[in-house]
This record gives C-alpha cells, sequence and structure tokens, in this order.
C-alpha cells in the first residue's frame, strides 16, 4: 500500500466542548464526497482506490492514502459499502438551539425532536428526511442519541452536512425554549385520538418523536401542545421511527 502525505492547515474555528479523540471515519462516495463539500468540516485524511480518488477533486494539501479494496474493509464496519473510498473527519461544531431559532423566525420550517433516538440508522435517515423536506433542524438529548459515525453518515447520504443537528442537555427545557419561538409542538403517539392532519394549525410546527417502543417519554408528552397519531391500518401496530418522520414532514409540509 503506497501512501503520499502533506499536512492540513487547521481551520481557525470554535470547537465543541465535547470530547473528539476518536475521530469518525466516513465512508461510501455520498457521504465523503458531501463531508468535503462542508466548509465547516475538518477533513484529516483520505484512503481510497486510484480510481476513487481521481473521480474526487481533493485540496492538495489532503493527506491521501492510496489503499486497495481489502485494506478499507478492515477500516470501516463488517461488510459496509464503502465503495472505495474512507475518510477520517472531525465531528462538527455544537449547533446552538437559540442561533438556529433566531435564523429561522422568518420561515415556516419544519422542526423535528427526538426523543432518546439512538438507533445510528434511524437518525441518520431522519436527517435525510429532513433535508429532503427542508427542515430546520433536528433536536435531540445529547446523552441519549448516537455520535457521529460511518454508520450515520452513510444512512444520512450527505445529510449530516446539511441539517443543524441541535444536541441539547434537557429535552424538555428545549421544547419551553421552542414553544417560546412561536412553534406549535406536536408529540407523534400511536394512541392519540387526533390524526396528525387535524393536529397541524397555522402556526409553525415541531414534531416530536419518541424511540420505537419505547415511544415519547412522559415528561416529553407534558411538554407538547397535542398528541397525534398517524392514520396507519390496524393491521400494523406501529410505523419504524424514521418512516414515521417523513411521513409526518410530509403531512406538516403540504400544510
Amino acid at each position: 500500500m503506497a501512501s503520499c502525505e502533506k499536512s492540513v492547515p487547521m481551520k481557525k474555528t470554535h470547537r465543541s466542548a465535547r470530547p473528539k479523540g476518536n475521530f469518525p471515519r466516513f465512508y461510501g462516495r455520498h457521504a465523503v464526497t458531501a463531508a468535503l463539500a462542508n466548509p465547516n468540516r475538518i477533513v484529516r485524511k483520505i484512503w481510497g482506490t486510484r480510481d476513487a480518488i481521481n473521480a474526487l477533486e481533493l485540496p492538495p494539501v489532503l493527506p491521501i492514502v492510496y489503499s486497495d479494496v481489502a485494506d478499507m474493509g478492515r477500516m470501516v464496519p463488517s461488510d459496509a459499502p464503502h465503495q472505495g473510498i474512507v475518510a477520517e473527519v472531525e465531528p462538527l461544531d455544537d449547533v446552538w438551539l437559540g442561533d438556529v431559532l433566531e435564523e429561522g423566525q422568518d420561515d415556516r420550517r419544519r422542526i423535528l425532536v427526538l426523543d432518546q433516538v439512538t438507533d445510528p440508522h434511524n437518525v441518520g435517515a431522519i436527517l435525510r428526511s429532513a433535508a429532503a423536506f427542508d427542515a430546520l433542524c433536528i433536536v435531540t438529548q445529547d446523552r441519549h442519541a448516537p455520535p457521529e459515525s460511518g454508520v450515520l453518515a452513510r444512512a444520512a447520504s450527505g445529510a449530516l452536512e446539511i441539517v443543524p443537528w441541535v444536541r441539547v442537555v434537557n429535552l424538555a427545557r428545549a421544547l419551553d425554549e421552542i414553544a417560546e419561538a412561536g412553534y406549535w409542538r406536536i408529540g407523534l403517539d400511536g394512541d392519540a385520538d387526533t390524526v396528525l392532519g387535524d393536529a397541524i394549525g397555522e402556526s409553525r410546527v415541531a414534531l416530536v418523536l419518541g424511540a420505537e417502543g419505547e415511544g415519547l417519554r412522559h415528561n416529553s408528552i407534558a411538554h407538547c401542545d397535542i398528541i397525534a397519531k398517524l392514520p396507519i391500518s390496524p393491521r400494523m401496530e406501529s410505523l419504524n421511527v424514521s418512516n414515521a418522520a417523513a411521513i409526518a414532514l410530509y403531512a406538516a409540509t403540504n400544510r
């Protein structure tokens, strides 16, 4: 395995207080090219086949290691579809809820609030739907959400670099702040009496979803303005949380 490496200049930016000793490795064309295109993302190193690297427009100062498929297969989860390209990156800086709410005060983009959704595949898929339906941001509790990872970035298909991801200490307090900014908070629960279409009013909407199985916690329900359900067939008890988020975003967008 031959290699050629050069130093990368550090960006002058405020870094998050979260520990970043273990740098995530993104893999696959969508995740890697989106990371390279994000001016707020620091890419530390690229591994790839010659064909994959030659197909990209890479900064001349970026360290590149030419690798074969087997070498990269040992760098990522088993059977991960790396498509001949892997990137080591630094996690993005923290995003503050107040800043995002201020930025979105003049538009009607939706907010997604995730209550202890910890599966990286689900969070990645929700980010992808959030980007597709132009959501303002997603909000999670920092301790009960997955970190940035190759699995999550792959599921997000580039959306991790597009949609602001706000991590908060206290989700109930964040829901209060969202309400103060003029959002109508709709919690999704299969046992609700109201269907989502009837719950969406004229105000801007924040959709609150819980983890599969446990659903929304009682304290999160208490900080919603209304609880609603998706009108699915009784033959199916529930939907995957990422599917539910996509449908709810579509319904809110149409209204």
